[in-house]
């Protein structure tokens, strides 16, 4: 019983850094590879890893994601982004409220006035004059196609 429980934590642990947090970095065109290999997603890669979110964003999907830059961090307190990276459940809360199930176009965002979330909560969606909101959020970039979804940049992040 003793070996089966040490092989169950090791297997479990080997799990966690290849999906939550280590130096593993996604290849390939899915989400995860892209946010892992774009440097204005450093902030949104180190919250995705410590949130163990990794082979989700990895995975088959589809997942439509607004991903909040660097910058978009940068708006939040420094004490309140820390404590939110050092506590997984409202980290995984904060990432999943990103997230919507099935591939969204920009064009389909368009037609929308809400979108619900990975996380259950609702976005409210607002187009106007070409531009779109996500919450409180504009988007800056859209339709970035990944093998598993589409990824649309965001200026703000969306706070659940």
């Amino acid at each position: 019983m003793k070996t089966k429980t040490l092989l169950t934590t090791a297997l479990l642990m080997t799990g966690l850094a290849h999906a939550g947090g280590g130096s593993a970095v996604p290849s390939g065109n899915t989400i995860a590879a892209i946010v892992a290999n774009d440097p204005n997603f450093s902030t949104l890669l180190t919250a995705v890893q410590a949130a163990g979110l990794t082979s989700t964003l990895n995975g088959a999907g589809p997942y439509t994601v607004f991903a909040p830059t660097n910058a978009a961090f940068a708006k939040i307190p420094a004490a309140q982004l820390n404590a939110v990276l050092n506590n997984r459940e409202q980290l995984r809360a904060l990432l999943l409220n990103h997230v919507v199930p099935g591939r969204v176009t920009a064009a389909q965002v368009q037609n929308l006035s809400s979108v619900t979330t990975a996380g259950g909560g609702t976005l409210n969606v607002m187009a106007s004059g070409g531009q779109v909101m996500i919450g409180d959020a504009t988007v800056t970039r859209a339709n970035i196609a990944a093998s598993n979804g589409i990824i649309h940049v965001i200026d703000t992040v969306l706070m659940p």
